[in-house]
């Protein structure tokens, strides 16, 4: 073999390409791993695009790429994948080896999420100091513009667009795919809750997140909620020695990597676009899947945990002097990067994911952000956590991110009211809402959020400068508790605003109108409770009626197992679950709102005497007839499922006799004549009846079968009926 630096890097990358196409998964990774051990990076840096779309595919989703969100442990290629992709592997060593040099790759900003190309085009610098200071100009226009990216950024941002790249649906277990187990290892090593990131194995002097210019606070409401754009511009930027400090060479591949998971992920929709979503003629710019929103949980519960590994002496609001760049990082990492643009894309899955059990990725990732006391790493208490109090460490928490507890509470009303919660996966839904927000002490810390919100804005007017807010902080002891108070306005105020616009009309979760939509979900509760348990009790009698009937071989095999199998929705363990669910979710919901188990009571009672009077939606589809309701082809549908009971006056037309026949009705009588049924049910009590079951009875117990028992007694009644007509008149004269 010739050696490596005489060999022109065109002849290296056709090669490979070449042998990808005859060998192995296998075969071509142990290849990969020698050509990035033996060649230089000054001929590996053409090699790099070609592999990259080689395993993750393609932007345009033209190419599949290595599949890896199809990729599970069943797989042979799994573990080969794995092995060559992780944070420390072959893959990473060619990202390290390129970025230690100027290499930069070209990426159309047409790939880039809606807000952000649509910010670029328009001539504005986006908010997120990834894409600062990358713009290539060309002389066609602003329509062909490209990202200049490092190699490092260039691999993290194919890695993370291969999650919403149009291409086929992952099957199977989502947390089992070899997509899943990457995003799940990469944030572990480079946000990692205990230790310090591994540095890289060659010099890396070029970390290329440049700060933006900055700006000037405001007290003002204008100014609510602008966060620096950068998170540690005194660590992360101005790095052009050789010698820069390896904690800020740790620091700016961590944020390089949370920037690029959080604007592919989650930067689809802005403020503005959103609002723009209310006209039903507007199209929807991107709708994830159910897949992309399970990786965007596992992302923000490591977030969670990375933020909760913070030392106690660095919990303070502001940056401490001897604290570690990550440790910063953990600081303000949830409410820096995350909080907004995670908002926005659950308030459109909220609006609109169809209203189906899908929907629990998308409630399960809401609960997880807004629970971190969850991912701290403590031993759970001898509590059960429906009894664990929220410690009161969580109130700032709670209070810099109101919108994402009441507004989101809010939006799920309006799914909840018109969803099937006779499903026992809906009612569970219902059921886990109801239960995090039962949590003791987390609606007083919501209300107590609401308060600051709406305190008036003359509060502000003497504001001090956030960080002096308590005595040993620089404050006076006599203005510090009214510092506090100041600064906790401030950041309830910044929050929403900054989330909603100057302009956003809040409900308060605890206010009279929300209080009447929760009154309202309460009634469909309660609703479907009776629903599901007419059901249960109607599948219980068919059942019953299906054994009865198959003793004498008539019994449907359909109505035997029409109940049978726990994954039914109308099964009988499903349908008890969901009485379960619904149960506490009634009563969660009252301990939430402070409703008496009377008030409940009355509610509940109150919409049973409605159906009990006669509730439409209670009876069959039927129209008018003289003698009565008849059923019409929908009404007689409902009566077979078993959603809909035919009320019993129009049962009473069956045994009755109808007005005008018979001889009573042409009798001129002064009081209504008693009629005669039309269907005799008096036979049902004589004795041929019970002697005939008493012949079934005895055949069963000679072990005789329906079917011998039926010829024998028929046989016996056609010998006693020749009998009878033989000898009937001679014994009657005797």
């Amino acid at each position: 073999m010739a050696a490596p630096t005489l060999q022109q890097p065109s002849f290296l990358l056709a090669n490979l390409k070449a042998e990808s196409c005859t060998k192995p998964l296998l075969q071509r990774c142990q290849d990969l791993v020698k050509t990035i051990e033996e060649y230089p990076a000054k001929e590996l840096h053409g090699i790099l695009p070609w592999l990259v779309e080689s395993v993750f595919g393609s932007l345009d989703g033209s190419i599949a790429g290595w599949n890896l969100r199809l990729l599970h442990s069943r797989c042979y290629e799994y573990n080969i994948a794995l092995e060559f992709l992780n944070p420390s592997g072959p893959m990473m060593k060619l990202v390290y080896k390129l970025q230690a040099e100027e290499y930069k790759y070209e990426i159309p900003v047409n790939y880039l999420p809606g807000p952000v190309k649509a910010c670029i085009q328009e001539g504005v610098l986006p908010d997120c100091p990834l894409f600062h200071n990358k713009l290539q100009f060309p002389l066609s226009g602003l329509l062909t513009l490209n990202l200049a990216l490092n190699p490092f950024e260039f691999f993290m941002f194919h890695f993370a667009s291969c999650l919403v790249t149009p291409k086929v649906s992952a099957q199977g277990g989502v947390a089992d795919s070899a997509y899943f187990v990457l995003v799940n290892a990469y944030l572990k090593y480079f946000l990692p809750s205990e230790g310090s990131v591994p540095p890289s194995p060659f010099s890396d002097s070029r970390g290329s997140v440049t700060a933006p210019s900055p700006r000037s606070s405001s007290v003002s409401f204008a100014g609510y909620g602008v966060h620096s754009p950068s998170l540690l511009k005194h660590h992360i930027f101005h790095q052009p020695s050789v010698n820069a400090d390896p904690a800020a060479q740790e620091i700016w591949r961590s944020e390089t990597l949370l920037q690029m998971f959080v604007e592919i992920w989650l930067h689809h929709y802005s403020l503005e676009m959103y609002q723009k979503l209310q006209s039903p003629q507007v199209k929807e710019p991107f709708s994830p899947t159910e897949e992309h929103v399970l990786v965007v949980r596992l992302l923000v519960k490591h977030l969670h945990a990375f933020s909760n590994s913070l030392k106690p002496d660095t919990l303070t609001s502001s940056p401490s002097a001897h604290s570690s760049p990550l440790e910063e990082l953990k600081r303000v990492v949830v409410q820096r990067f995350v909080q907004q643009k995670l908002y926005l894309f659950l308030q459109h899955c909220f609006g609109h994911w169809p209203l189906d059990a899908s929907f629990r990725a998308v409630l399960e990732t809401w609960l997880s952000y807004i629970q971190p006391w969850r991912y701290t790493g403590e031993a759970a208490g001898s509590q059960p956590d429906q009894n664990r109090t929220v410690p009161d460490k969580w109130e700032p928490f709670v209070q810099e991110n109101l919108l994402m507890f009441t507004k989101l509470f809010q939006v799920l009303l309006n799914r909840a009211v018109r969803t099937d919660l006779v499903n026992a996966k809906n009612a569970l839904m219902v059921f886990r809402v109801a239960k995090v927000f039962s949590q003791p002490n987390l609606a007083e810390m919501i209300q107590k959020g609401e308060q600051l919100f709406l305190e008036p804005e003359h509060v502000l007017h003497h504001r001090q400068p956030r960080g002096y807010l308590t005595p040993s902080q620089g404050g006076s002891f006599l203005s510090s508790r009214q510092r506090v108070v100041t600064d906790m306005v401030f950041r309830v105020k910044s929050h929403v605003y900054a989330l909603e616009g100057q302009d956003c009309q809040y409900k308060q979760m605890f206010g009279t109108e929300l209080r009447g939509a929760v009154m309202k979900l309460i009634q469909i509760i309660a609703q479907a409770r009776q629903t599901a348990k007419r059901i249960s009790d109607h599948s219980s009698e068919a059942a019953a009626g299906g054994s009865f009937l198959s003793w004498f071989g008539m019994g449907s095999s359909d109505l035997n197992n029409t109940f049978s199998g726990a994954e039914h929705e109308e099964s009988g363990e499903c349908l008890k679950k969901t009485h379960e669910f619904l149960d506490k979710a009634l009563e969660n919901l009252c301990q939430i709102f402070k409703l008496n188990q009377g008030q409940l009571a009355q509610l509940i009672a109150n919409l049973s005497s409605s159906q009990d009077d006669g509730n439409g939606k209670q009876l069959p589809d039927c129209i008018q007839g003289e003698n009565g309701p008849i059923l019409t082809d929908l009404g007689r549908q409902q009566v077979r499922k078993g959603g809909r009971a035919r009320d019993g006056a129009v049962g009473r037309q069956i045994p009755t006799r109808p007005p005008g026949s018979g001889s009573a009705a042409r009798r001129p009588a002064a009081r209504a004549p008693l009629r005669r049924a039309r269907l005799s049910l008096r036979p049902l009590a004589s004795y041929r009846l019970l002697l005939l079951l008493l012949c079934y009875a005895l055949g069963a117990a000679l072990a005789l079968g329906p079917a011998s028992s039926t010829l024998l007694i028929l046989a016996g009644g056609f010998l006693y009926g020749l009998f009878t007509a033989l000898f009937g008149d001679k014994l009657k004269t005797h």
